[in-house]
């Protein structure tokens, strides 16, 4: 009889060590998910403030590679917005008041290049979004495409 007790003892334990081994993985993967979903998110909203500044350009949009990052500046409405890309950190100023927002805190890469097609001047920019788990082997790749109006 105790030897059936310490049996059944073990088994339960073996069980138990299984489905919170289980669980913890499960929890794992779920905040995995939850994080790349955040950076999607980040990613298209920033995607989609760059098209609308990219419509709203009044004038020539300048591309600047410095050995830091790529800087573009947009003109709208008498003030510069500048994207400014630095350290893995993509920023966003409009004006000239010095503050500039955070965008996207970890960028592998970015380049935004204008496509002349025909009399339209179009301009995509390719962005790789930085990992934030190793063990994730897909990249986080974007492409946006925005027309700028004649200036």
């Amino acid at each position: 009889m105790l030897v059936e007790c310490i049996t059944y003892i073990a088994v339960l334990l073996i069980i138990s060590a299984s489905a919170f081994g289980a669980f913890y993985l499960c929890w794992d993967h779920s905040k995995a998910l939850i994080s790349a979903t955040d950076d999607i998110s980040a990613a298209l909203q920033a995607g989609e403030r760059w098209r609308a500044d990219v419509r709203a350009a009044t004038g020539t949009i300048r591309v600047e590679k410095t050995p830091s990052g790529e800087i573009v500046t947009i003109p709208a409405n008498g003030k510069d917005i500048v994207y400014r890309l630095n350290a893995g950190e993509l920023r966003r100023q409009a004006g000239s008041g010095g503050y500039s927002a955070v965008l996207l805190p970890r960028v592998r890469a970015s380049e935004m290049t204008m496509d002349k097609r025909g009399d339209v001047q179009a301009w995509r920019w390719e962005l790789e979004v930085a990992q934030r788990r190793k063990e994730t082997h897909i990249p986080l790749l974007f492409t946006f495409e925005a027309a700028q109006k004649k200036p």
